[in-house]
């Protein structure tokens, strides 16, 4: 890891890294407390599908010095701005592209060394969150998921073709490319031609919920234009570990931003309730 940038306040440090997955660099960023110890609890963010790490805004710093706990951000293979031009061959995702970033997902905590780690993974990121506690949930302190998929319903599909309209005809394009630059088009297709695809209808990952016992928030906004609480409930229902509900009225697919105070609060108080005595 090569330290590129930092920035320092009283209390938080931001220290902008590189790492791999295989041979593909990827961009990430550490968000070091001065008041943490070495059995703190680190937040690792998971982006959305369409995310990165400028796309957090100040929410993850926001929650770091809330808690006390240092962050962990990096983007997937394909995001950023500094990532490297898309190959001709892979303008498509896998089937099981969620399946294996949470595979990945493993590799980059051991090289960056986080300890501790509690994920908050924001609706691609989310899923990965849930993937990876299937099969890792002795190594996690808890999980946060935000508006989270583990099946694709009708209402997903309409809203990702009206997203597909705007990003025609509006100016969703010319956004996404301050984080994304050259290869916005590439991202944008590839998120929606998969979730668009008539194969993918047929996605679902309820069968990996069992295996899930660590601590899990489930939050979604009431008013999610991509899902339905029947998301919520497919995950109450299907993890065997605790699980604590929220549901933040008057909210759509981006509770972090739309109501932050609210998620702040609520996710600082699942934060507090994870000790040291979960492993």
């Amino acid at each position: 890891m090569n330290p590129t940038n930092n920035s320092m306040n009283p209390s938080l440090i931001k220290t902008d890294i590189d790492l791999y997955a295989g041979q593909e660099k990827l961009r990430g960023q550490r968000l070091d407390m001065a008041s943490a110890t070495p059995q703190t609890s680190t937040l690792v963010f998971l982006h959305e599908g369409l995310g990165s790490i400028a796309q957090w805004k100040a929410f993850p710093a926001a929650l770091c010095k809330a808690t006390g706990c240092p962050g962990f951000l990096y983007e997937r293979r394909g995001y950023g701005i500094g990532a490297p031009p898309p190959d001709p061959d892979s303008h498509q995702w896998p089937m099981d592209y969620l399946e294996q970033e949470a595979r990945i997902l493993d590799g980059i905590l051991e090289q960056c060394q986080v300890e501790h780690p509690v994920l908050i993974g924001h609706s691609d990121g989310g899923t990965i969150a849930l993937l990876y506690a299937a099969t890792h949930s002795t190594k996690l302190r808890g999980v946060i998921t935000e508006a989270a998929h583990i099946f694709v319903e009708d209402v997903t599909v309409k809203g990702i073709q009206r997203v597909v309209q705007i990003y025609e005809t509006l100016d969703l394009k010319a956004k996404l490319a301050r984080y994304h630059g050259e290869r916005t088009d590439f991202v944008f297709q590839r998120w929606a031609d998969r979730w668009l695809a008539p194969l993918f209808r047929s996605w679902n990952v309820e069968k990996h919920l069992a295996a899930i016992t660590c601590p899990l928030l489930v939050i979604q906004g009431e008013k999610d234009e991509y899902a339905t609480l029947a998301q919520v409930d497919g995950i109450k229902n299907g993890v065997s570990g605790p699980v604590e509900i929220n549901i933040v009225e008057e909210c759509m697919h981006v509770p972090h931003l739309q109501a932050k105070k609210k998620v702040l609060k609520v996710m600082a108080r699942f934060i507090a309730s994870l000790g040291p005595d979960r492993f």
